[in-house]
């Protein structure tokens, strides 16, 4: 009856002969042996060298002049894009950079007392890294200077070792040695090509993790809302929601409070303008100069500074004061600086590159991982030295200087020198600005770190992802910043682990009219063939970790299959008699692997079924080879399923 099933089932193909079978399967018995894994490396190392090896050769060949030239251009960019710049190239880059630079002055100063910096060091680090990523960087788009993310991390993180309101030299030493090891960290993931490393901060932990970070940051500028003396130095939403309380009970500002709302409104109505038409993209660029420079006269004019009304008072102009002197590798804190810069490095490197991805796919052009990496870091050691603290992309300058034409990285040049002439001539002029229109700057820069559509689209796709969304914005919000990246990182190990530990198997049947086998709970139409239970195991590694639970798996769907055989009575015979394991997925086996395998077999060859394996790859098959497996199963090792079933039945399928 059997027979006469799989006979009714068959494709309208001639079954290949019993030779030509043979002949195949000795294709995957008789493969030469894979490479070891010293020798892939030292070929991947080989080719390399080779590579490079070759453009050394090409060089010296060349003049010397365009050697040189073609080293310069490999090392910084703007030696390929200036050849071919233009005057009208220039004006677009102009607009945009001066657009860029009305949103950056005002941001930094804002970034600045987030980091718990004096005002002017946010200003700094808005000529230097610019300066440094217009000559290295690889993205046209791109605008470089501190950002509210990197801000926080460092407050929250720095101010554990060093109070920055007792001790601010201290803490500028301790601020200026973590950039430095963050640049350090940055360039060596690209110099040492492990950009992948960025990739243990999965894009739903961004996700999170930026909204976590933005409601801490914004509960945090109520300090500056509301005229606060007195605040907490944690930053979980419990103890900042108990400061603002308390404050509240006690002594806050109503002067502050009306004079930052009203501006706050005012940047917010300009940016819902902006989104309306698209041709006013400068209106919500240029509002938080406008409240910058409204307010100051309107403190300046009134004496509200003299009502209760907190202003910046002095800020320092001039060029970056160089700072190598105040790197401190002596602290006793030196051990927790690195572990702090990399996690700056890590967190900032993750933003700049889906910022540049981005605007690089809109543009049309591809976004070199590795140099925006070097760049990057590069742009950190050197702001190390000048006074700067870590810098990185913003999404939300990126996307005016989009919204402006930018067309090359000159914009970001246009920006810095507009911000050092800001800082030679205009620093005594911000005397008066109130610190709650710094406050309300950064609040209407939150809501952009907020997705909370991409959330929603997360949770619908993925559910693990989404777990890791939600244990990093939780963990941000009521524990700490890093203890919401430890959360995520961790989620997401966890959700790779259980996937290894807990591989999918599938049951495959033939889809009608085709030779085409597949899984049958995604395709029900799919036909099942009589006396054979086909699985495929969804994992590429067959070891330690899910071989005894693959083994447990199909053994409990082989006797399931027994016991409906049992109550449907529609045969006398035993029905099973094959199984075939589809080895198409799995890229590489251990020897707990092989030992399931050998035990799998075991088992069968008690209740009478044969065991029979399916496409194994080149390390699977050496393997089972080596431990003589394909000897204990009959050398019944096949390349298709449809020829497996052949030669078990000798008809054609």
């Amino acid at each position: 009856m059997i027979q006469m099933a799989l006979a009714n089932s068959g494709s309208s193909a001639a079954a290949p002969s019993g030779q030509a079978q043979l002949d195949r399967s000795k294709w995957l018995l008789d493969c030469p042996e894979p490479p070891s894994p010293w020798q892939e490396l030292k070929s991947q190392v080989k080719e390399s060298f080779l590579t490079k090896a070759k453009r050394f050769k090409s060089l010296r060949k060349q003049p010397l002049p365009k050697r040189i030239l073609s080293i310069l251009q490999a090392v910084f960019p703007i030696f390929g894009w200036c050849r071919n710049y233009k005057l009208t190239m220039f004006k677009n880059d102009l607009m945009a950079g001066l657009t860029l630079a009305s949103l950056c002055i005002p941001q930094s100063i804002g970034y600045a007392t987030l980091a718990k910096l004096d005002p002017q060091y946010g200003l700094y680090t808005s000529v230097v890294p610019p300066l440094i990523y217009a000559l290295m960087g690889t993205s046209r788009e791109i605008a470089i200077g501190p950002v509210a993310v990197v801000s926080l991390l460092i407050s929250s993180m720095l101010q554990k070792l060093i109070d920055p309101e007792t001790d601010p030299l201290g803490y500028k030493k301790l601020v200026l040695t973590t950039t430095f090891f963050a640049g350090v960290f940055q360039a060596s993931f690209g110099l040492f090509r492990l950009g992948f490393l960025v990739d243990f901060l999965s894009h739903a932990a961004i996700v999170g993790f930026m909204g976590g970070a933005a409601i801490v940051i914004g509960l945090q500028q109520l300090k500056g809302l509301l005229g606060i003396t007195n605040f907490t130095t944690n930053t979980d939403i419990v103890s900042v929601l108990r400061a603002v309380w308390r404050s509240c009970q006690q002594q806050w500002s109503p002067h502050t409070f009306i004079l930052g709302c009203s501006f706050l409104s005012f940047i917010l109505i300009t940016r819902f303008i902006g989104k309306k038409n698209k041709k006013l993209f400068w209106l919500p660029a240029i509002a938080p100069l406008i409240a910058v420079v409204v307010s100051t006269l309107m403190v300046f004019l009134t004496k509200a500074d003299e009502h209760g009304v907190k202003t910046v008072r002095h800020i320092k102009g001039g060029l970056n004061p160089i700072s190598i002197h105040d790197l401190d590798f002596n602290t006793p804190h030196l051990g927790q600086i690195v572990k702090i810069g990399l996690i700056i490095a890590l967190v900032a490197l993750t933003e700049a590159i889906a910022v540049g991805r981005s605007f690089a796919g809109i543009k049309g052009y591809r976004l070199d991982g590795n140099k925006e990496m070097v760049a990057i870091g590069f742009m950190n050691v050197l702001g190390s030295f000048t006074s700067c603290y870590a810098a990185t992309g913003s999404f939300s300058r990126t996307a005016v200087n989009f919204a402006a034409g930018c067309e090359t990285a000159m914009s970001n040049i246009v920006m810095a020198v507009t911000v050092f002439v800001a800082l030679e001539c205009l620093t005594r002029l911000l005397y008066y600005t109130p610190i709650a229109i710094l406050a309300s700057i950064i609040l209407s820069a939150l809501p952009g770190l907020i997705d909370i559509n991409e959330a929603i689209r997360i949770w619908k796709i993925d559910k693990f992802d989404f777990l890791a969304l939600i244990g990093a914005f939780f963990g941000v919000l009521f524990a700490s910043v890093e203890i919401g990246l430890l959360v995520a990182v961790a989620i997401s190990f966890a959700k790779i682990i259980l996937i290894s530990i807990r591989p999918g198997i599938e049951t495959l049947g033939r889809m009608p009219g085709t030779d085409i086998f597949a899984d049958t709970n995604q395709y029900p139409m799919s036909v099942k063939t009589p006396g054979v239970l086909i699985f495929r195991v969804r994992s590429a590694l067959l070891c330690f970790a899910n071989a005894s639970f693959i083994e447990e798996r199909v053994m409990k769907w082989i006797n399931e299959e027994e016991e409906n055989d049992e109550n449907t009575k529609s045969n006398a015979k035993r029905k099973t008699l094959f199984v075939v394991l589809d080895m198409s997925n799995l890229i590489n086996v251990d020897t707990s692997g092989i030992t399931a395998l050998v035990e799998l077999h075991n088992n069968l060859i008690q209740i009478g079924v044969e065991l029979v394996i399916v496409n194994p790859k080149w390390q699977v098959i050496h393997k089972l080879n080596q431990a003589k497996f394909v000897n204990k199963i009959g050398g019944k090792v096949y390349l298709t399923i449809g020829e497996a079933l052949d030669a078990c039945f000798g008809l054609k399928v």
